[in-house]
């Protein structure tokens, strides 16, 4: 439900009921990954989708009848092959689904609406609410911070809360949403009950090197895949808010001095696009020991022969070479700033899902190749 935060946050503030559907677990081609969410308010207000439209109007009722009769649902969705017309995917998939209805009179409702807060204003949680397990433990839920400080619980065991407050910061350290099974004492003993555990984490960090013609496009195609991006470049005459409006940062310093002072993490994509040795060894040099997600350079074939020829006399590993991406982005036969920005892009998302690259058309394999934890089963 944290990912439609932004408008809960709005019905939150004011005072309307309304119910969230949450998707837990997929399977097979199901389109949307677990946390996506759909709500549904009193008047029939719909805003989210859990299935890319595939199930939407039957979970738009169970939203409807969670939000009317106050209880939690949970509900597979998948497709049949006896019943070509019954609810389900017709991509073949499967989805899970959580219904929780948060009403005014609810108890759970000061937690999930301090999540929705959260997520909406960028800071980072975690909101772990139970899946399965004895009714009267549904609809309850736990948010969980950073600092490892909790609030809320679900009422049945004094280590159920703690054990799932440790383990719910643990995917918030890793940006994870998913679920965990844990006993109802909170340990291997007990009933099993599943979590819901969804992670709302700031945006991730793309960081343009190189205040250049292509760094514009680049900046503008990473705010559209939800990058915070900053541009970064040595030359203040070239590195301006009037050149960048997209960018939400721009910082005129040294690259690799840039690169020393500033966070990153296990999400960040550096792209070196200066293509000028001066800036870009000790820049590489620095980037490529970092436990970043993606580094690649812009350059030619022979650029880059130079550049790795430099980088490997300055001391940085084979190893470590293995890790950039240059010359930078997939090969579309880009030409202009806007198509390269593309490639680069195409690249990312690619690293990031584990993607082949290759054309889908005459390929055989999944068409998503995210590591999901399989659907609970039934």
């Amino acid at each position: 439900m944290l990912d439609i935060a932004d408008d809960l946050q709005q019905w939150v503030e004011q005072g309307r009921d309304f119910a969230v559907a949450t998707v837990v677990a997929v399977g097979g081609s199901a389109p949307r990954q677990p946390g996506a969410a759909l709500a549904v308010d009193a008047e029939g207000t719909a805003i989210g989708s859990v299935s890319g439209g595939c199930v939407e109007g039957a979970v738009y009722e169970l939203c409807r009848q969670a939000l009317e009769g106050g209880e939690t649902v949970f509900e597979r969705f998948g497709y049949s092959d006896e019943d070509a017309f019954a609810v389900g995917l017709t991509c073949g998939g499967v989805i899970d689904i959580l219904v929780t209805p948060v009403r005014a009179a609810d108890s759970a409702r000061p937690v999930l609406a301090a999540a929705v807060a959260s997520a909406a204003s960028g800071a980072a949680a975690a909101l772990a609410r139970i899946v399965t397990g004895p009714p009267e433990l549904l609809g309850r839920a736990l948010i969980v911070r950073p600092d490892r400080t909790w609030e809320g619980g679900f009422g049945a065991h004094p280590e159920l809360d703690r054990t799932v407050a440790a383990e719910a910061a643990a995917f918030l350290d890793a940006g994870r949403t998913g679920t965990l099974d844990i006993g109802e004492q909170g340990s291997r003993c007990g009933a099993p009950l599943t979590v819901l555990v969804e992670s709302s984490v700031p945006p991730p960090r793309m960081i343009v090197f190189g205040a250049i013609d292509f760094a514009s496009a680049l900046v503008r195609i990473g705010k559209f895949l939800g990058y915070h991006v900053t541009v970064c470049d040595a030359r203040p005459v070239f590195a301006t808010h009037i050149r960048f409006p997209a960018a939400d940062e721009i910082v005129v310093e040294w690259p690799h001095r840039y690169l020393e002072r500033t966070e990153v993490d296990g999400r960040t994509v550096l792209c070196v696009l200066t293509h000028d040795a001066k800036f870009d060894v000790p820049l590489l040099k620095l980037a490529l020991g970092l436990p970043v997600a993606y580094v690649g350079a812009m350059g030619s074939r022979r650029t880059h022969l130079d550049r790795n020829a430099r980088l490997r006399e300055a001391g940085v590993t084979d190893l470590e070479l293995a890790r950039l991406k240059s010359p930078i982005g997939l090969d579309l036969g880009a030409r202009t700033p806007e198509e390269t920005a593309l490639s680069i892009a195409a690249e990312i998302v690619a690293a990031r899902r584990d993607g082949s690259g290759v054309p889908l058309t005459g390929a055989h394999g999944p068409l998503h190749h995210d590591r999901a934890p399989a659907a609970m089963a039934g």
